[in-house]
């Protein structure tokens, strides 16, 4: 099936990625031509395990291209898939404009009947505004039906994910909507849920909003821990082997970040207050998750006084490990802070740091080993948990450091290994 994908950011990309190695043939659309040059020579914009092997293997066998031009990309296109980002906006609702710049460009360019599935999430009822916007502006006379299919990918793993799925999600209004989008997944031979447009719609944010809930609720639980002597590791263990809980997302640290969970918490909350609905567990889980990125760096002031002139190591930068992603990361609120206070940072992640650097391009120094940020520091935070970090034995904390003084957002390290090693050493909930 001839498959254009608007959008060549972690939903885009990925997606229109895992089409073409499915067999379909697809031509993904950014307005960005450098980007556009850079994907024809194999390279992604985006780091991602695995993408760029089947960028440059699906390219090579002609299933796969670029382009800047979408009308030459959606005119003849049997399905196009819009992956574009739905950033969220000061008062917490999503931003929809590159939606419709997308769904104008459609309707201005099909030349044939066509299927247009939106993955990016969007508000409930979004849909049904893009099918009509769409017909408002069509030229040609053609007919375009709207289908939801929002993605499940986590950063980091957004390739398997896709191809190996636990299900998808398909929002659909007709029979035939429905019988193209099972289509167009067969090849996936994943299992398949079809629902009604706005349940699909809502499904992706309900499932984002529980996972934050989640987190925040072990965060919570966590903190409660450390009051009453208990350890969040052990009870998390417990809790773990209760089919009704599961065994996953418990782990408690500094809190969630991303493109996801923080802007799909924020969006579901405006979505209620539109409907004068309070949602209270989603509201608490936000305050919690705002709390809980800052809580090492308010322990470690009242150790310290103050971080004016003091050399901070800071191991891992991005949000989670396995991607460069720095939205919401944790380690944006603390750096700031530090700097705020007067800290002489070094900081080191191994993917993360090109993009830190955009940000904060000479405040920093950046090293290229956890232990050259490590050496003469007076302290450490720990921000993600990279494999290269976590590979960083509690000796080399004792050896490199002038104070081995440690704060763990992620609970790394065994709390009594870190003593014996002669690290004065705090975590999360233990």
């Amino acid at each position: 099936m001839n498959i254009a994908v608007a959008g060549t950011g972690y939903v885009g990309l990925v997606a229109g990625v895992c089409f073409a190695e499915k067999g379909h043939k697809v031509i993904c659309v950014d307005t960005d031509k450098e980007k556009v040059e850079l994907m024809k020579s194999g390279v992604s914009p985006i780091y991602e395990a695995d993408l760029e092997d089947l960028m440059r293997k699906n390219y090579e066998e002609g299933r796969l291209n670029y382009t800047t031009d979408y009308g030459l990309a959606y005119k003849n296109a049997d399905a196009i898939f819009i992956g574009v980002g739905t950033p969220e906006l000061p008062d917490g609702s999503a931003n929809l404009s590159y939606i419709a710049t997308v769904a104008r460009q459609i309707a201005e360019s099909v030349e044939q009947d066509c299927l247009v599935v939106v993955k990016s999430t969007v508000p409930v009822g979004t849909n049904d505004k893009v099918e009509q916007f769409i017909k408002d502006f069509l030229i040609h006379d053609v007919k375009v039906e709207v289908a939801s299919n929002p993605e499940f990918l986590a950063q980091g793993s957004a390739v398997r994910d896709t191809l190996k799925a636990s299900r998808v999600i398909i929002g659909t209004e007709s029979k035939e909507a429905e019988d193209k989008l099972l289509e167009i997944y067969e090849p996936f031979g994943l299992p398949m849920v079809s629902v009604s447009r706005r349940s699909a719609e809502m499904i992706k944010y309900a499932c984002n909003n529980f996972l934050a809930l989640k987190i925040s609720y072990m965060n919570d639980i966590a903190n409660l821990c450390e009051l009453v002597d208990a350890d969040i590791e052990e009870v998390a263990k417990g809790m773990s082997f209760d089919a009704r809980i599961g065994s996953s997302f418990l782990n408690a640290g500094i809190g969630y970040g991303g493109s996801c969970f923080p802007k799909d918490t924020k969006a579901l909350k405006y979505l209620a207050k539109q409907y004068y609905y309070d949602l209270k567990t989603v509201g608490a889980a936000v305050e919690v998750n705002k709390e809980q990125k800052t809580k090492l760096f308010t322990k470690a002031r009242k150790r310290l006084i103050t971080f004016q002139g003091l050399k901070v190591a800071v191991l891992g930068l991005s949000f989670k490990p396995g991607t460069d992603d720095l939205r919401e990361a944790p380690s944006l609120d603390n750096i700031a802070l530090l700097l705020e206070q007067g800290a002489n940072i070094y900081a080191y992640d191994p993917v993360a740091m090109c993009n830190f650097k955009k940000r904060y391009p000479d405040e920093i120094i950046y090293t290229h080993t956890p232990e050259e940020a490590l050496e003469g520091a007076n302290v450490c935070f720990i921000f993600t948990e990279w494999k290269e970090i976590k590979e960083t034995t509690p000796d080399t904390y004792k050896k490199y450091m002038r104070t081995p003084l440690v704060y763990d957002g992620r609970n790394i390290y065994k709390p009594e290994e870190m003593k014996e090693a002669g690290i004065e050493y705090y975590s999360i909930g233990r």
